[in-house]
């Protein structure tokens, strides 16, 4: 392998592998000969990533689940260690997944390959101290957004905000009635999303919350009608068999749907987990409630080291609480049924609310994927020159 041609990169969530097929795309334009070696999913793949295990082995998350795979994270990593070092790239490119990537990332910069870290890690929620290891691991830090720039500035840390690439990829036009077409639902209807996560830990936390939620409320306002997206035949099973325990079966009430995107647009008001979903909800303007849950072992460690006062990207953006959150104990069928009342009676006018959207969508508009890239070559360029 031609070290002028190769790039290591790897990503471990399926929000990381739609990144680093932006990036891969816009990496050729300026490389066109370029190999990308590493892990990736089906978008990277599809763009012509070679990667060397499935992305799901890197999909952990919390502090006490991933315990169990540290044998085959180590080997995976030790695996990819060995094949850069051999075979030095030009860049390693690390998409999220900090607690994988930034230890890759330490040891190949040990050996004077050049890293970059894309998506920035929480050093601003929790585990601050972390910022040291990264500034003797990263050559260069691709944020997301803004508020994330500052922490690096101050430890002088190459750094730059790249935006988000859903605000560029989602418009500003409103196609809710075209994806109520879609679903068979007319302008007239009154929608709920529900997303309860992705993963299996969060679907079982939060799904029977939001769907008891959702039977409660309808014995108020029996016109409302549900919208249930799923993301993988393994999320479509849980979800279905926690409808099946709430007696819920899905028809016109309830419909289960496999796109997320068009479930938010056609949605008047949608309820989901804390995550990239909620940027999404944000970009396509719609209100929504979020909560979370996590596992009680990790929230009791998490809950002492997180510093912010939210968790949710809205208000991370706006620096106060633009939508509601509730976290853990706080999240219960009786403060959503609480929202769902207050959204139904229509006495908050929600207009500030999507104004202040629109506004955060043209902040974080700024072409990421290209932004990266060239970010990347310029780092290049300026140790070669």
């Amino acid at each position: 392998m031609s070290k002028a041609a190769l790039f290591g990169i790897v990503a471990g969530e399926k929000s990381g592998d739609i990144l680093g097929a932006g990036l891969i795309a816009e990496l050729r334009k300026i490389y066109p000969d370029a190999r990308f070696v590493g892990i990736g999913g089906q978008d990277m793949i599809a763009q012509g990533c070679e990667s060397i295990a499935p992305m799901d082995r890197l999909s952990v998350m919390g502090f006490v689940e991933p315990l169990g795979r540290l044998p085959e994270l180590f080997a995976l990593k030790k695996r990819l260690r060995n094949l850069f070092i051999e075979n030095p790239p030009l860049a390693f490119i690390g998409i999220d997944s900090p607690d994988f990537n930034l230890r890759l990332e330490s040891e190949l910069h040990q050996h004077n390959i050049k890293t970059v870290h894309y998506v920035s890690p929480s050093v601003w929620a929790y585990r601050e101290k972390r910022i040291n290891k990264i500034k003797g691991s990263v050559d260069l830090m691709l944020t997301l957004f803004p508020f994330e720039t500052q922490i690096y500035t101050d430890h002088k840390i190459a750094v730059k905000c790249v935006g988000h690439p859903l605000a560029d990829t989602i418009g500003f036009d409103d196609q809710k009635d075209a994806n109520r077409d879609r679903y068979n639902l007319s302008a007239d209807d009154s929608i709920v999303t529900l997303m309860p996560g992705s993963r299996g830990g969060e679907i079982k936390r939060l799904g029977p919350i939001f769907l008891a939620a959702a039977l409660e409320s309808l014995k108020k306002y029996p016109q409302l009608k549900f919208l249930i997206p799923y993301s993988s035949p393994e999320s479509k099973s849980l979800i279905s068999t926690l409808l099946k325990e709430a007696c819920i079966f899905p028809g016109e009430q309830f419909q289960l749907v496999d796109d997320s995107h068009s479930a938010i647009s056609a949605a008047d008001l949608v309820i989901l987990a804390s995550g990239t979903a909620t940027l999404e909800t944000l970009l396509l303007r719609r209100p929504m409630i979020v909560g979370y849950k996590l596992a009680n072992i990790t929230y009791a460690i998490a809950s002492r080291m997180v510093k912010i006062p939210y968790v949710a990207l809205p208000n991370l953006l706006a620096g106060r609480q633009l939508v509601p959150e509730y976290i853990q104990h706080n999240l219960t069928e009786e403060t959503l049924l609480r929202e769902i009342t207050e959204f139904m009676s229509e006495t908050k006018d929600i207009e500030p609310l999507l104004q202040e959207f629109d506004v955060i969508h043209r902040e974080l508009r700024l072409d990421a994927s290209a932004q990266a890239a060239a970010a990347i070559a310029a780092m290049l360029d300026t140790e070669t020159s």
